[in-house]
């Protein structure tokens, strides 16, 4: 089978021109012009990745993208008209994995999406089992356990973990964690890590504003402490 796009948009002109766009990149494309739709859509034929937009009339795009990851990882990313930094949070916040900015370029859009495609069928790191304190990660099975109970992550904060767990103690800079956990290079925006940085503190630490295991150095980046 082919990769499948699942592109949600209200706009009749632009789902058009981005549906032209990726089936000039070879991949099979379905439509959704409502929240309702999408889901719907999803649940009937899963899709490789779904381009969400976030102003839909009923079900906002946010409630989807939840709805959605609630029942699959598979990769999303949020459109929004605007680049404001609460969009753009509340979209990653809400189980994204990137977001564009209209109007944003066709080559542009094909390449994230590639970017995302490579990741969601590269394997996971080669880390061997380890443990930090109360936390352990399993790569090889998919798996992290905080004081013995298994912690659900995405694919992104999994990964994102693991390429940190790879070296601990480096600090790893945003640019670095963009290209080796998204995958992206020169285009790719520092706020993915750093949402996606809070969202697994959140999980894996006992008091995510005081964290104990994925610490910030101020001005370089992040490292996993030992």
């Amino acid at each position: 089978m082919g990769t499948r796009i699942l592109t949600v948009e209200d706009d009749e002109r632009i789902r058009t021109a981005v549906k032209m766009a990726l089936e000039d990149e070879g991949w099979d494309v379905d439509e959704a012009e409502t929240g309702e739709d999408a889901i719907g859509s999803f649940q009937r034929n899963p899709s490789d990745v779904v381009l969400i937009d976030i102003m839909l009339p009923g079900m906002d795009g946010f409630e989807v993208c939840r709805s959605i990851r609630r029942a699959s990882d598979v990769p999303i990313v949020m459109v929004t008209a605007r680049a404001d930094t609460h969009d753009v949070v509340a979209g990653l916040e809400a189980g994204a994995d990137d977001y564009l900015t209209k109007p944003f370029a066709p080559k542009e859009l094909s390449a994230r999406i590639r970017a995302l495609l490579r990741r969601a069928r590269s394997g996971d790191p080669a880390v061997s089992h380890l443990s930090f304190g109360d936390l352990e990660i399993v790569p090889e099975e998919g798996m992290v356990l905080k004081e013995g109970e298994e912690v659900h992550l995405t694919k992104t904060e999994f990964r994102l973990l693991v390429e940190l767990a790879s070296s601990p103690g480096r600090v790893f800079s945003r640019e670095v964690l963009l290209e080796r956990v998204w995958g992206y290079g020169y285009f790719g925006d520092g706020r993915l890590v750093d949402v996606h940085i809070r969202r697994l503190r959140t999980k894996i630490e006992q008091d995510p504003a005081n964290p104990r295991h994925v610490v910030t150095v101020r001005g370089l980046g992040y490292k996993l402490q030992t």
